[in-house]
């Protein structure tokens, strides 16, 4: 299963704690939707970052973007000249969700998609968003392995992105985006955990108990050991990856639901962290993915 789907498929249970305020969020999600069913960027402009979110967002809650003027957006990418490699990577998530009937990458071009994601290997045998970056990133190696498996090709060979992972590991215990680092991020953590899975390896001890440290006393996680407060995106990754490692997050599940609580707008959306006074799609879909966690 991909990653997009793991995600999907956990995110897919927020409804059960949301109750009638699902209407609420799938009103919020409709209205930041665009007519060709892209979805805008903070500054308002289509986007394919903001549109993975959006239109996951709406799966989540069992409805669905104009698939027709959607397939019809992406096409306008073609094969992804001139996107960076985050945007690549969103472009070959997009295309994996739109269902068959509609689907428009042909062959020629979905192998042209991929020669674009694989031109951000690195030396290491990994993936750095970064071109001709000498080492990998966690980020980047996560966004690598996601794109081959939504484009459907041949993965990467395992032992490359094991010695990746391998070189990211931290003194503390925890995973950082680059080599070299004293200190682990939970976002980083979390890409390795989800790479070990997928690689059939078990992540090394103490990788759970590190996660949980990072837990804020009010419920949230934060994204470095230290960080002022807990963030929204940090919390719904730690909550997938500790799940995805089944250790138990049961004994503060109230204190993170209330964490949640005061980032819920009555709008429909949530925001990032408490000094973030802007919704959008992003964060509301790391709502439902945490709040779909929780309802396990």
């Amino acid at each position: 299963m991909s990653f997009r789907l793991e995600m999907l498929q956990a995110a897919r249970l927020a409804p059960q704690l949301l109750g009638d305020a699902a209407d609420l969020v799938r009103a919020f999600l409709r209205r930041n939707m665009l007519p060709d069913g892209a979805f805008p960027d903070r500054a308002g402009r289509p986007d394919l970052y903001y549109t993975v979110f959006g239109m996951e967002g709406l799966m989540a809650l069992h409805a669905e973007p104009p698939w027709p003027q959607f397939a019809a957006w992406l096409d306008t990418f073609g094969d992804g000249a001139g996107l960076d490699f985050v945007h690549l990577s969103c472009l070959a998530r997009c295309w994996s969700a739109v269902p068959v009937s509609w689907q428009n990458l042909s062959p020629a071009r979905r192998t042209a998609l991929l020669d674009r994601v694989l031109a951000f290997r690195t030396p290491d045998g990994g993936f750095n968003q970064r071109p001709a970056a000498p080492a990998c990133t966690a980020y980047g190696c996560l966004l690598g392995w996601a794109a081959h498996l939504d484009l459907g090709a041949p993965l990467p060979p395992a032992e490359s992105l094991t010695t990746c992972l391998a070189a990211l590991r931290t003194p503390d215990g925890g995973y950082a985006n680059e080599p070299g680092l004293q200190f682990g991020a939970v976002p980083a953590a979390a890409a390795a955990v989800a790479l070990h899975r997928h690689l059939r390896l078990t992540a090394p001890p103490g990788t759970g108990q590190w996660l949980l440290a990072q837990q804020h006393p009010e419920g949230g996680f934060l994204a470095l050991p230290g960080a002022p407060m807990p963030d929204l995106l940090s919390t719904a990754v730690a909550l997938h990856a500790l799940d995805g490692m089944q250790v138990s997050f049961a004994a503060t599940k109230d204190e993170i639901l209330d964490f949640i609580d005061t980032l819920w707008s009555a709008e429909g959306g949530f925001h990032g962290n408490w000094a973030d006074d802007t919704l959008d799609v992003e964060y509301t879909y790391y709502g439902l993915l945490a709040l779909g966690h929780l309802a396990l």
